[in-house]
């Protein structure tokens, strides 16, 4: 008798799905709070994240990019506090759409994973 693998509780988005975008959620999680740039992205995800958590520029920047031609997120030429020229990345309508619909299947995800590792079993 072949047993069925059993579907994701969102069908949206597998846990697979979950975890390859979790920078981007993240990503979208910090632009929410205050338009930034990406070098301050990536500090507030390190402070978030803890010391332990690098994320690398060849992560982080491609990643903006994917979020900006998605419509997920805008950016804006201006200056940073250092009087710099940065690019300063603003939650879109559908990116906070999006954003919520990532929380709610991540915070899922989490407790599936949470109550596995308590040692219950379904």
């Amino acid at each position: 008798m072949s047993r069925q693998p059993r579907r994701a509780a969102a069908p949206e988005a597998s846990g697979k799905d979950l975890l390859r975008g979790t920078l981007e959620s993240m990503i979208l999680r910090v632009v929410a709070d205050r338009p930034d740039h990406g070098y301050g992205i990536g500090r507030a995800l390190e402070r978030a994240l803890g010391e332990g958590a690098v994320v690398e520029d060849g992560s982080l920047y491609p990643a903006l990019y994917r979020l900006g031609r998605r419509g997920l997120v805008r950016g804006t030429w201006g200056r940073s506090e250092a009087n710099r020229r940065a690019r300063f990345y603003t939650l879109t309508p559908k990116g906070r759409r999006i954003l919520d619909v990532r929380t709610r299947q991540w915070t899922s995800f989490a407790e599936a994973v949470t109550h596995l590792l308590a040692g219950a079993s379904r």
